[in-house]
């Protein structure tokens, strides 16, 4: 059966989970540990990722992330592919280090932020990794000593998930941390947990299931609003061939298509060919090899003008009408 294809929407809670291949190990000591967090952190910042909640266990991790600008996925390609290169040289070994894909689910804030920021922090405990209270206090490798103020990582957002559990930092924290220890009890709870939520309710004396989706944690009506968007956005990639974007981003920057294929190094036309690198690659999941032989550039090359587009739409947001079925830009 083919995956379903992964929902990415900047400005949604991610429930994010990677996985060692084979269930290895992705952490081996402490080093290793330090190394990814520090990617982690660095990432955070730079892609203006918001984290609630993070934990390292032994051959997986777990992360409660919001973007705000940019879809997780590059954020996600650089800490994984940065990381298993370092951890390969220093462990002397080849090969993959992570599953093909890592997984996320998208999550309605309101219901779910707080009893996932619980539910991940207390993975260490409930794998019997740290022994009692003690133990799971002391435990570096997850966000719940950021939150007690233990210790610091720079891109998780601590502030948003006190301020549920009062003004005061210090009594904040002290109610948070009941909060986290209330958990124990409930022990395993699979539907946040990575399996996703299919609810049942009795209407008129029979079960009704409410819409369900493996990819989002919420309400049957956050499921169909997300669904609808999802269906709107893949509408204009699916539709839109990508001679047609090559088009509409000539006109939009005043010069002729041809232009674009040729070595032409003006302001104009570099910016145009990053944009469309980005629009085709990372946003419509076309080949790079494709928008590369369109516009006489190397696989590198289009990876490099994707990244430099992201900048470019992300200060120039009005160039997303591009996309749009009846554009004018």
């Amino acid at each position: 059966m083919p995956r379903s294809a992964r929902l990415d929407q900047p400005g949604l809670l991610q429930h994010v989970i990677v996985r060692g291949i084979e269930k290895r190990s992705i952490f081996l000591d402490d080093k290793d540990r330090e190394d990814f967090v520090r990617r982690l952190s660095t990432l955070l910042l730079e892609t203006e990722t918001e984290c609630f909640a993070w934990v390292l266990m032994t051959n997986h991790a777990h992360f409660l992330l919001r973007p705000k600008r940019m879809k997780l996925a590059r954020l996600m390609r650089r800490l994984l592919t940065g990381y298993a290169v370092r951890f390969n040289l220093r462990h002397q070994r080849s090969g993959h280090l992570f599953q093909n894909r890592y997984q996320s689910i998208l999550c309605e804030k309101d219901p779910y932020l707080l009893e996932l920021v619980r539910y991940l922090h207390l993975n260490p405990l409930r794998a019997g990794l740290v022994k009692g209270r003690e133990g799971f206090e002391r435990f570096r490798w997850s966000g719940h000593g950021v939150l007690m103020g233990y210790r610091e990582m720079p891109g998780q957002n601590t502030e948003e998930v006190l301020s549920y559990f009062g003004r005061e930092g210090e009594g904040a924290r002290r109610k948070y941390q009941e909060f986290v220890m209330e958990g124990i009890s409930q022990g395993r709870r699979e539907e946040l947990g990575g399996r996703g939520l299919r609810r049942v309710r009795k209407v008129a004396g029979r079960d009704d299931v409410e819409e369900s989706d493996r990819r989002i944690l919420g309400s049957g009506e956050f499921v169909k609003r997300l669904r609808r968007e999802q269906v709107r956005s893949d509408g204009k990639s699916a539709r839109m061939p990508t001679e047609e974007l090559v088009e509409r981003v000539a006109r939009a920057y005043g010069i002729e298509a041809e232009d674009l294929r040729r070595r032409k190094r003006s302001r104009a036309v570099v910016d145009a060919r990053s944009v469309i690198c980005y629009f085709g690659v990372r946003e419509m999941g076309r080949n790079g090899a494709g928008i590369g032989r369109l516009l006489n550039l190397t696989r590198s090359g289009v990876s490099i003008a994707a990244d430099r587009g992201e900048t470019i739409i992300r200060d120039h947001s009005s160039l997303r009408k591009i996309l749009d079925d009846n554009s004018t830009i």
